[in-house]
This record gives structure tokens, sequence and C-alpha cells, in this order.
């Protein structure tokens, strides 16, 4: 079933952040935290400095009527600046594939910031900045990816 969360961006707190929210929301992590150093090996992939390794890659925590507060940690050493304006994603976790794609079109037109549908390692994904600064993610996980 599809469903839309808020994904947040920090420059190198949000396992602090999300163990602060996990303690004011009183829930448990979707998922354990994943960690950069958690990633797949890619030998074709950026190579992380030691201290990216122990930044969060993902984290997923429920909050208030079925919304799901998600987060990363922006890395510095791959050019990522956290500025008011990209701190904050309206994710869409969706149910196909083909949902994801329309969706994307229909919400990229005209934005910027682009990074097209693609398979990755936990299943399709896309990110844009829309024509009015907003920016969305779209995700359908392997486990929905047959659709």
């Amino acid at each position: 079933m599809s469903k839309v969360a808020i994904y947040l961006n920090f420059q190198g707190d949000a396992e602090k952040a999300f163990h602060f929210y996990k303690s004011v929301f009183k829930t448990a992590f979707s998922a354990p935290m994943m960690y950069i150093k958690d990633l797949p090996p890619n030998p074709n992939g950026p190579k992380f400095s030691e201290a990216d390794l122990d930044c969060v890659m993902h984290v997923a925590l429920p909050i208030i009527g079925g919304t799901e507060l998600m987060g990363t940690d922006m890395l510095e050493s791959m050019g990522q600046k956290l500025v008011v304006g990209n701190n904050t994603t309206i994710s869409l976790q969706l149910d196909s594939k083909d949902e994801a794609d329309i969706l994307y079109k229909a919400l990229s037109e005209g934005g910027s910031d682009k990074a097209p549908m693609r398979d990755e390692f936990w299943g399709y994904w896309g990110c844009c900045l829309d024509q009015f600064g907003i920016r969305w993610m779209f995700n359908v996980m392997n486990t929905q990816s047959n659709n």
C-alpha cells in the first residue's frame, strides 16, 4: 500500500536527532539504522572518507497517524551541503514502477535538481525539485518492484 513519509537531511547529526525523535514519540525504528559503512561494496561507487562511514545512510521512525519520519546525513566530502530548502523532502513510497514514473514525470516538469528514476539495491528510486522548489522522492521497494 502506498504511503507518504517526511524525509529529513542532516549534516552529521541524524543519529542524534532520530534518537531524540524516538524518545519524543515513544516508538521504535521501522528497521535498523543504516550507516554508510553498511552499503554493499561497489567498485564504481564513490570513495567515502573514514568520517563518512559512520554517517547515517537511512533511518525511519513511525510517528503519528501512519506518518513516518525518515532521514540521512548529507556528506560534505561528496559536495553535499545542508541549507534551508534541501533539508526536507516529501517521500512517496509507491506500489509500482508505473505509478512512480507517472508521478515523477508530472512533478519534475519545469523543475530542477533531478535524479532520474532508476533501479538501486533497495528498489526503484528517483528524486526531483518541483517548479515551486519542493523536493520529492519516489521509492518502490524491491519487494514491490515486480508490480
